[in-house]
């Protein structure tokens, strides 16, 4: 059966210019709230991608010993060097012709240690001055066996005897000093191992790094020939592989090179470089003579710089810690993530070296010498931040003569305030497609000065709400170890900065809890949770990490115990602020998930209890992260050790669970408490498979009559018995044992005495079987017990209309009527969970995310609370952030249904009485029996028995077409609206089932073609769903759901084939009450008043009409009742008159009563159809004062508010069915703004 469309218009006149609308109509939509917008209808729920970045070392190291070979002969020349007179003659800043050769062998050795010792004071040191090979044999293998695993190493200083040769040999000394030996380096790789570091400060040193990695591929092929003729070799008592690759190695020089000797430097400049870097950097900074403040500075001069390298206050101590920063700088922003962790993360000695190998890459390239490095390092000699050294060391030194006349004081240098500033510029327009900024190090020192700390914090914190990239970027540069060292300070300036950083490191790697609990670092946010003074705002970021602590920590649960956490965060449940309760109650879960101690140390404060209120919480969040709480409350007791108080408080958290399911609208809450049964489900899962068996054995007894004993007997998914087949008779004989789980024992069931053993169940489905379970084998279960309560809950909410819901709690009672097929013992563990939901994830989600884009979550980073992350106007609950897509796309979506509405009033106040005129006609493959009008844009919606079908009326395409529910036999669709029309809209459909849909992406941008019909529906999408009435049953005879919308107040009231009006708050998503009709007939129409939103009529099948007042009562809320009609009404709708509204009413008999809510009698009776024809639909202009009515005989009549015809409809105007007269009307609606225009 077909059915016809069909919109008629009224010849439209001028329209109003956009320059005679005001401003207040547009402000008018901004004012208006906005339904299933939250991110909980928007965003997948799902928690953030694992997209943390193994920043930590898993072989983090030191260099544990350290030996220090000095082959320099004093006084004596190798052969194969030709030194220039003069020529550079220091060694570790000591001359050794200024004494005699063994005491200045001797002080070059200790000042040599002494300058290493500066870098890593713990490490065992061994000099060993002009050696032999056996010598050097002895230390080196001590050493290694010292040290174990850790690095040791070897620094060589080759001065005094010949350059390395082509075969890989460095040379020593004989016993009495008359010969030079060669020393292998594949010798000197066996006596030292790996982890290994060489440190090669000779001429032609390039080539020892060379040789180095030929013999480490030797050993490897030697290793492997070794394993290859030991295969029966137990692996205890086998070599560990060599790993020389990952040896370490710095060279003075490249192959054929010669290191310099010029005498105003030192011989052992490499040296220098790597263990002295501030005093030769300095020395070189004159020798250049590019100083431009102080032109004339000497040599002497610079090493009279006061200070201590150790004391940042001072002028040598500053300089020192610039130099690191710009050396961490450049390599960070040089080398790659992996080779930066190694060489500058790993080791803290390695680290230093390398740093400072940088510099002596600079220094040595001036005098065309090029430093080598295994692994090999890119070119750094020429990077921009070589300048803003030579800027610092210039500034210092500028100071440096007044100084030293004690005419001035040391200024500190703006370097680092500099930076900052430059960091700060790149935030201004950083993202993750640019460039990381190469500041990122320099910020990490500057968290070591108290005066550029607290913007340092700031601009980190700002740096981190980029987004997860951000996080893992500043953890791979070593933000970790400094924000965790600055917990310990007290200052309350720095609080709000911590809180906000260590959440996002945490929001992004939970693995950051170990250190934290390691370092005590939780007491600092417990004591900021606790503290009432501080802003909700920053308490919520502290329950945050308090609740990513215990996330999965036992260790960290067990920390927060100690501090009786549950206890406390049952105080502080019912803050004010929402997202602040969210994450306490979360925290609580968390806390006692897995943890049988929290849980019977929360049961004695009666955690549970205070819990549940939480259950009827106005935020959504908070009432999910509530059932999650319960729910990990119930999985802690596990099955184990269970007793009859155990059962008990089990049994009472899941009763409230399933209580408020029929009151709950959102499906957040309810894949929650489906997820929280699930553990009763499979703690007490005998229970639960007799009950399924008993289920079985109630619609035998009823279906006996039509079963054969041969007949094989199933369970559907719904519990139902599926359709009998046949099956053999051997099957018969299977027989059922049931028998009783410990945990039964206090539930008051009877159980058998000849059941078998109690933990094994023999299942069989055959009717043989089954009618073998007599009184005497099958335990009696009370009608009103507990688990009956719950399995009839869990059976409902399979048919949720939401279907990730009732997936979800399928697969629950799947898994009860699938043991009743298996074979095998119930275990006392639990196993793992049949559902998982992802909301506690989902929710850490957002911490990661960009704080100045999240809605629900702000906090003021600077302590003076001006908060610079975004410049937002906050109205009604909608951000309009301004130069965005969404902000502009809004803005000129409300300017035009300003248009839009001020062209209506005018249309309204002129007077026309132009003929109706058809503007869209189609024929739809089904009777309508819901049409409704988009406000703005030229969308009709049409739904029929088998879905709903949205169409451009102005261009007549259909755009799409989509089924309301997935079952076979979807449930007739009887109501229908648009929900945030004024914006983007949202269809809201009710079915005869009591359930309530809401869909978005109906239409489509990219399907909206003019010449085609668009079939494909793949892109609508389901945002929410729920039962509005869960007592309703699906019928073609009446009413069905009957929903009125009302967006001012973001409530929906509910009605139909029921004795009641339920009244759902749509923004908490949460029923607001029930009114009872007072009448024993279906509601047929209920609509609120548009100006009084307490106010609502009801119209029913038995010809009354009643009018509600929400302010009441439920008793009392009824406050008139008209009964003038004598048949089933059909509409009941507000009518706008001078200062107020009064009602319009029509019944199948066709007549009209306009009444006065102020009246107990209609004060006008409109007859509309003659003949007693009757009237088939109705509908009532919300704008224009006008009615419209569909009589039997096939037309349309439009009245005015006294009840005059305005205007007659019987025949097509146009195209192919020109002349033809119209089809029965089923349904009618009215434009909400436009004149008028009328369906059928």
């Amino acid at each position: 059966m077909s059915g016809e469309l069909s919109v008629f218009q009224r010849a439209r006149s001028r329209s109003p210019s956009p320059d005679e609308q005001g401003q207040d109509e547009e402000d008018e939509d901004w004012a208006i709230g906005l339904a299933f917008s939250s991110e909980r209808h928007t965003d997948k729920i799902e928690g953030l991608e694992d997209c943390a970045q193994n920043w930590r070392l898993k072989d983090r190291m030191k260099t544990v010993s350290v030996a220090l070979i000095l082959c320099l002969n004093v006084g004596v020349d190798p052969p194969d060097v030709v030194k220039t007179q003069p020529c550079a003659r220091l060694e570790c800043w000591i001359d050794p012709l200024s004494m005699s050769p063994q005491k200045a062998l001797e002080a070059i050795g200790i000042n040599l240690q002494k300058q290493y010792e500066r870098w890593q004071p713990r490490a065992r040191y061994k000099q060993t001055l002009d050696p032999t090979a056996d010598e050097i044999k002895k230390v080196t293998s001590t050493l290694r066996r010292n040290a174990k695993d850790e690095r040791v190493l070897f620094h060589y200083n080759g001065h005094g005897v010949p350059k390395p040769t082509a075969n890989g040999e460095i040379w020593v000394f004989n016993r009495s000093y008359t010969q030079y030996i060669p020393l292998s380096i594949y010798d000197l790789q066996t006596w030292m191992w790996s982890p290994s570091i060489y440190v090669f400060d000779c001429s032609n040193a390039g080539m020892i790094v060379d040789a180095f990695q030929q013999f480490a591929d030797q050993h490897q092929r030697e290793y492997e020939q070794l394993m290859a003729q030991s295969r029966n070799t137990l692996p205890s008592q086998m070599t560990p592989p060599p790993n020389f690759k990952q040896c370490i190695q710095l060279a003075a020089c490249a192959t054929n090179q010669i290191l310099p000797m010029n005498s105003e430097l030192p011989a052992d400049i490499f040296t220098a470089c790597l263990t002295t870097p501030i005093k030769i950097a300095l020395r070189w900074f004159v020798l250049q003579n590019t100083s431009r403040l102080v032109p004339r500075m000497t040599l002497e001069s610079v090493d009279k710089i006061p200070g201590q390298l150790n004391d940042r206050r001072t002028m040598l101590g500053e300089l020192n810690w610039i130099f690191t920063a710009i050396t961490d700088t450049i390599a960070w922003n040089s080398l790659p993530r992996d080779v930066f962790q190694r060489l500058f993360r790993q080791d803290l000695l390695v680290a230093s070296l390398f740093r400072n190998f940088l510099l002596a890459e600079r220094i040595l390239k001036s005098y065309d010498c090029t430093p080598v490095s295994w692994p090999k390092l890119p070119p750094t000699s020429q990077h921009p931040m070589w300048s803003a050294w030579d800027l610092a060391l210039d500034i210092c030194l500028s100071q440096l003569p007044g100084i030293l006349e004690g005419k001035e004081t040391f200024q500190n240098s703006p370097f680092f305030e500099e930076q900052l500033t430059a960091f700060q510029v790149w935030l201004s327009h950083g993202s993750q497609k640019r460039s990381p900024p190469e500041q990122l190090p320099i910020v990490l020192q500057v968290l070591l000065s108290q005066v550029h700390r607290l913007r340092a914090l700031e601009l980190l914190g700002r740096f981190l709400d980029l987004g997860p990239w951000a996080v893992n970027l500043a953890l791979s540069v070593g933000i970790f170890p400094y924000v965790l060292k600055l917990l310990q300070s007290s200052a309350r300036e720095l609080r709000p900065l911590l809180l906000f950083i260590w959440t996002k490191i945490l929001a992004v790697d939970v693995t950051c809890q170990a250190d934290l609990v390691r370092d005590g670092g939780h007491k600092y946010f417990l004591s900021v949770l606790q503290d009432n003074s501080v802003p909700d705002d920053q308490r919520t970021l502290a329950a945050f990490v308090i609740s990513r602590v215990v996330w999965n920590h036992p260790i960290g649960q067990e920390a927060v115990s100690q501090v009786a956490f549950i206890s406390n965060a049952l105080e502080m449940v019912y803050e004010k602020d929402k997202l602040l309760r969210q994450w306490i109650v979360i925290g609580i879960g968390l806390a006692w998930h897995n943890a049988i101690a929290a849980r019977w140390s929360a049961i004695r404060d009666s955690a549970h209890e205070k819990l549940f209120p939480l259950l009827r919480d106005s935020v959504p969040e908070v009432r999910a992260a509530t059932a999650y709480a319960l729910g990990t409350f119930i999985h802690s007791g596990g099955k184990t050790e269970r007793n009859e108080l155990a059962n008990k408080i089990d049994h009472a958290v899941a009763l409230q669970l399933v209580n408020v399911v029929n009151s709950e609208a959102s499906p957040l809450v309810r894949k929650e408490i489906v997820g929280a049964l699930q553990w009763i489900v499979l703690i007490f899962e005998s229970t639960f498979i007799q009950m399924a068996v008993q289920q079985i054995e109630e619609e035998k007894n009823k279906d006996s009559n039509s079963l054969s004993p041969n007949v094989e007997v199933t369970l559907t998914s719904s519990g139902s018995l599926q359709r009998p087949t046949r099956r053999s008779r051997a099957s018969t004989s299977n027989a059922m044992n049931l028998g009783t789980s410990p945990e039964l024992s206090d539930s008051g069931f009877t159980h058998s005495t000849n059941s078998g053993h109690p933990d094994h169940i023999r299942r069989a489905v055959s009717i043989s079987s089954l009618s073998s379970l007599t009184s005497s084998t099958l335990p009696s279960l009370a009608f009103n017990t507990i688990y009956v309560k719950l399995w009839h809950g869990l059976s409902s909410m399979e048919k949720d209309p939401y279907l990730e819901v009732s997936t979800m709690a399928k697969k629950l009672t799947d898994y009860v009527r699938n043991k009743i097929v298996e074979e095998g013992e119930s275990s006392k563990e639990l196993k793992d969970p049949l559902v998982v939901t992802g909301f506690v994830e989902w929710c850490a989600r957002h911490f990661a995310e960009p704080a100045a884009s999240n809605e629900d979550f702000q906090i003021n980073m600077k302590p003076n609370h001006e908060k610079e992350l975004t410049i937002e106007f906050e109205i009604c609950g909608r951000t309009r952030e301004r130069d965005t897509e969404m902000y502009y796309t809004r803005e000129w979506r409300y300017t035009r249904n300003a248009s839009v509405r001020h062209e209506a009033k005018e249309e309204c106040q002129r007077p026309n009485k132009a003929k109706m005129k058809e503007v869209f006609c189609n024929r739809n493959p089904l009777v309508p029996s819901v049409i409704r009008f988009h406000p703005y844009d030229p969308w009709l919606a049409v739904a029929d028995k088998e879905g709903c079908t949205v169409w451009d009326w102005e261009r007549s395409v259909r755009l799409v077409h989509f089924n309301n529910q997935q079952q076979p036999r979807a449930a007739r669709i009887t109501s229908m609206d648009f929900v945030n029309g004024h914006d983007d809209a949202l269809l809201l459909i009710g079915a005869d089932d009591g359930s309530c849909r809401i869909w978005r992406d109906f239409i489509r941008t990219g399907s909206r073609s003019a010449n085609a019909v668009v079939e494909d529906h793949t892109g609508v999408s389901l945002v929410s769903a729920w039962n509005c009435i869960a007592e309703m049953a699906p019928s073609t005879r009446c009413s069905g759901l009957v929903l009125d919308w009302n967006q001012d107040s973001l409530q929906l009231l509910a009605t139909g084939d029921v004795r009641l009006i339920r009244i759902w708050d749509v923004e908490r998503e949460l029923k607001v009450s029930d009114f009872p009709t007072g009448s024993e007939n279906c509601v047929t129409s209920v609509h609120h008043n548009p100006r009084d939103r307490s106010l609502f009529v009801a119209a029913c099948g038995d010809g009354s009409v009643r009018l509600f007042d929400q302010r009441c009562s439920a008793a009392k809320s009824r406050v008139m009742t008209w009964r003038e009609h004598a048949a089933w009404v059909i509409d009941c709708e507000w009518i706008s008159v001078e200062g107020g509204a009064n009602l319009v009413s029509g019944s199948l008999a066709g007549d009209i009563k306009f009444m006065d809510p102020r009246n107990p009698n209609s004060v006008l009776t409109v007859a509309t159809a003659p003949n007693s024809q009757g009237m088939t639909a109705m509908a009532v202009h919300p704008k224009a004062n006008l009615f419209a009515c569909g009589i039997v005989g096939q037309y349309i009549t439009v009245h005015d508010q006294e009840g005059e015809v305005r205007s007659t409809i019987a025949y097509h105007d146009g195209g192919g069915l020109l002349g033809s007269k119209i089809a029965a009307v089923s349904c009618l609606t009215f434009h909400p703004h436009r004149l008028p225009a009328d369906f059928l």
